[in-house]
C-alpha cells in the first residue's frame, strides 16, 4: 500500500510538473512574439499609418481595467469588441452591457452590445460603438487682423455598428466573428474660393477569433483580428481602418494554488499585440474574484504611447431576475488627465 501511495503521488506530481512546463512555454512563447521593450520597438514607431482611432479605445471597464488583455477572458457581449469567439464563454441566454468612456479632451465613446443563444447552433449579438467629439469650431483664414474668422461648430461623428455569430465546434474550441459597418464625418472644408467639401467616409470592416482549451484546467489561448477592411480616402491620400493582430493566454491562477477555497479566483492573462499603426506591445491583466460577487483588477500595457497602469473593480448580484454587474476602470493616461470608465452588464 505504501508502494502504491508513493506512485500515486508520484504520477500525480509528474504530472502537474508536465502541465506547469506546457504552459510556461506558450507564456514564453507570447513574450518572445511581443519585443515591446526591444531596441527595434523604441526606434521603428509606424505612427500615423491609420484612421478611425476611436476604434482602438477599449470599449468595456472590465477589460480596461486589465490592461486591454481581454482576447481570452471576454466573455458574452463585451467579447465582440475583442474576440467574437467569447460570446460562447457565457452561459446566459441573452447578455447586455453597455459603456461609457470619459476621454482625453473632454470627448466621450458610447458602447453597447448584446447577444442571444440559439441552442446549438451558436450566439448571435449586436454591438454598437459611437464617438461624442463636444463642440468644435470651425474657422477659415481670412484678411483681418486676427487672421481668420469663424465659421460655426463642426459636426463630427463616428460610429461603428456590427452583427456577430460565434459558435462552439467542441467542447475545447470556439470561432466568432463580426462584420460591422463604420462611419465617419469630420465635417465640411470651406475653401478659400467659397466651395465645400465634404469629410465622410464609411465602409465594412471585419473581426474574428478564435479561443482553444488544451484540457490543461483552465488553460486557454486564442487569437483575435480586428478592424480587417479595405482602404479608406476623403481627397486624396487613402488609408487603412487601425488593424489590430492579438494572441493571448489566460488561465486561472488558483487552479494550481488548491489552499484558498473555491471562492477564491485569479484570473491572469498576457496579450502579444501587433497593431498597423504602432510597434508590438504586450498587456498584461488580472482578476481577482471572491465568491463570484467582488472582483479587483488591475493591468498593464507595454509600449504604449499613452496608457499604462490600470486598476478597477467590480461587483457582481442579482437584481429582478437579472444578473448585474457593474465595473469601474481607472487608466493613466501619461501627461493628460485619467480616463474614467463605467460598464453596466445584464444577464438572463
Amino acid at each position: 500500500m505504501l508502494l502504491l501511495d508513493k506512485e500515486i503521488h508520484g504520477s500525480f506530481f509528474h504530472t502537474n510538473k508536465i502541465m506547469i512546463t506546457k504552459i510556461r512555454i506558450y507564456i514564453l512563447a507570447i513574450f518572445l512574439l511581443g519585443p515591446a521593450n526591444t531596441k527595434l520597438s523604441a526606434e521603428i514607431k509606424k505612427v500615423a499609418q491609420s484612421g478611425y482611432q476611436f476604434l482602438k479605445i477599449d470599449a468595456d471597464a472590465r477589460a480596461a481595467a486589465m490592461g486591454g488583455a481581454f482576447t481570452i477572458v471576454g466573455r458574452g457581449a463585451s467579447s465582440m469588441f475583442y474576440n467574437p469567439a467569447g460570446m460562447t464563454e457565457n452561459t446566459a441566454s441573452i447578455d447586455f452591457f453597455t459603456t461609457q468612456t470619459n476621454w482625453l479632451s473632454d470627448i466621450s465613446y458610447y458602447t453597447l452590445g448584446i447577444t442571444k443563444k440559439l441552442g446549438n447552433i451558436g450566439v448571435i449579438g449586436f454591438s454598437m460603438h459611437a464617438a461624442d467629439y463636444g463642440e468644435i469650431i470651425g474657422t477659415q483664414v481670412a484678411d483681418n487682423t486676427a487672421g481668420f474668422v469663424e465659421t460655426g461648430n463642426v459636426e463630427v461623428e463616428a460610429s461603428a455598428m456590427g452583427i456577430s455569430f460565434a459558435k462552439s465546434l467542441t467542447d475545447r474550441f470556439s470561432v466568432g466573428g463580426q462584420v460591422k459597418f463604420v462611419s465617419q464625418n469630420l465635417g465640411k472644408t470651406l475653401m478659400p474660393d467659397g466651395v465645400e467639401k465634404s469629410n465622410k467616409t464609411d465602409g465594412l470592416a471585419y473581426d474574428f477569433g478564435t479561443i482553444y482549451y488544451p484540457g490543461i484546467k483552465s488553460f486557454r489561448f486564442g487569437m483575435g483580428v480586428r478592424n480587417f477592411s479595405k482602404n479608406f480616402k476623403y481627397e486624396d491620400d487613402s488609408f487603412p481602418l487601425p488593424l489590430t493582430f492579438t494572441i493571448g493566454v489566460a488561465m486561472d491562477i488558483m487552479d494550481f494554488i488548491g489552499n484558498f477555497g473555491e471562492k477564491n479566483n485569479l484570473l491572469f492573462e498576457v496579450d502579444a499585440v501587433h497593431p498597423i499603426d504602432y510597434t508590438e506591445r504586450v498587456n498584461i491583466g488580472f482578476e481577482y474574484g471572491y465568491n463570484k460577487m467582488l472582483f479587483l483588477r488591475g493591468g498593464y500595457k507595454f509600449n504604449h504611447d499613452t496608457e499604462g497602469l490600470s486598476l478597477g473593480l467590480g461587483f457582481s448580484l442579482r437584481l429582478l431576475g437579472f444578473m448585474t454587474n457593474l465595473s469601474y476602470s481607472f487608466n493613466d493616461a501619461g501627461d493628460f488627465s485619467p480616463v474614467n470608465r463605467i460598464s453596466i452588464n445584464l444577464s438572463l
